[in-house]
């Protein structure tokens, strides 16, 4: 999946850290909704007009049901999200909040319970392959 992001350094880093700060304290401690269990902010990408902010995020657990659950209550509290970043980071235009779930926590821990996997076999491998060299080299 490709990302559109803002140019290295420069005011667009900054402005997109800086929303990125704020949401995670407000969604922490400020948004009520009881569909927003544990939600972690991982990215924020601007547009270059500042017209619009994809809000990349994880959840916890990361099934679909919560997924589901966890998008649908972002997006009933994008409005005052929007607000509240107006009122927090001085921009000339407020960004709209575009949420969406970032699977790249998800592929992670995949692909190290795959190397895991690929650890474990290889170390019976060489386990068996020992104890046979053992067996030939006591004859």
């Amino acid at each position: 999946m490709r990302r559109r992001q803002a140019p290295a350094g420069g005011r667009a880093v900054r402005v997109s850290e800086q929303i990125h700060h704020e949401l995670a304290e407000l969604i922490r401690a400020e948004v009520k909704d009881p569909r927003l269990g544990m939600v972690t902010v991982n990215q924020v990408d601007l547009t270059p007009d500042y017209a619009y902010a994809t809000v990349w995020y994880s959840v916890i657990p990361d099934d679909p049901a919560s997924v589901d659950q966890t998008q649908q209550g972002l997006a009933a509290a994008s409005g005052f999200l929007r607000s509240q970043i107006g009122r927090r980071v001085r921009v000339h235009t407020t960004p709209e909040l575009r949420f969406r779930h970032d699977p790249s926590i998800q592929r992670g821990i995949a692909m190290s319970r795959l190397i895991d996997d690929a650890v474990a076999r290889r170390a019976e491998d060489d386990g068996d392959g020992d104890a046979e060299g053992r067996a030939t080299a006591e004859r």
